[in-house]
């Protein structure tokens, strides 16, 4: 498994070269991720977005009306910049320095979304992790918004290699605990014009799942 601290000083390097708008992973719109979260819950679900990094999806909520979210992630310096992006509205989010292989929550969530952060994990271990994790963090019946690479995405990304993905493999990685209700396929355009497929799984944690 790859340690935590290891982890948390490539992102934190990573944070500190870019703004959020010149990392590639940059949305000025959250979509499909708003509309794929919303499908799923009201404004008063808790909401976990895990490798938040600085995403324009916790604004977007918010103006939705969501007022129960965590912001997850394992940099505190990306932590900062949504903090700082948010401004007094930064009160109303529970801004969180944690790994998604270990995260636990005060109580169950009702939605974990995840845009970019599963398809780092290209070790069977950290994977597995990953969705023990979420399996302990969202209450029976509520759902897992994963988002990754298609299989026809980037090989790797700021320096990393990463997992790609179709939907049924993607949620064969969580199957035993979650089941798949629904898949997007996504063209992500970065902010110089590059185009990276995406796909996105949304499943519902099975009731008589192992992690209850």
């Amino acid at each position: 498994m790859t340690e935590t601290t290891d982890v948390m000083r490539h992102w934190a390097g990573v944070w500190a070269d870019k703004e959020p708008d010149g990392t590639s992973w940059f949305q000025p719109v959250p979509e499909p991720c708003s509309r794929l979260v919303r499908s799923v819950s009201t404004p008063a679900s808790r909401v976990a977005i895990v490798g938040v990094g600085a995403s324009r999806l916790i604004a977007d909520l918010l103006a939705q009306g969501y007022r129960r979210i965590e912001a997850v992630d394992i940099a505190a310096e990306a932590l900062e910049r949504l903090g700082a992006q948010l401004g007094a509205d930064a009160g109303r989010v529970r801004l969180r320095r944690a790994d998604a292989r270990t995260v636990g929550f005060d109580d169950p969530v009702d939605v974990w979304h995840d845009r970019a952060t599963f398809h780092f994990l290209t070790e069977a271990v950290d994977r597995a992790a990953y969705v023990a994790s979420a399996g302990r963090g969202v209450r029976a019946g509520g759902h897992v918004v994963v988002a990754t690479f298609a299989l026809d995405g980037p090989e790797q990304c700021s320096g990393l290699p990463v997992a790609r993905y179709d939907a049924r493999s993607l949620a064969a990685e969580f199957a035993g605990g979650f089941e798949l209700v629904d898949t997007v396929d996504h063209e992500h355009v970065t902010p110089w014009g590059s185009r990276q497929p995406f796909v996105y799984a949304v499943l519902r944690r099975s009731a008589d799942s192992l992690n209850n």
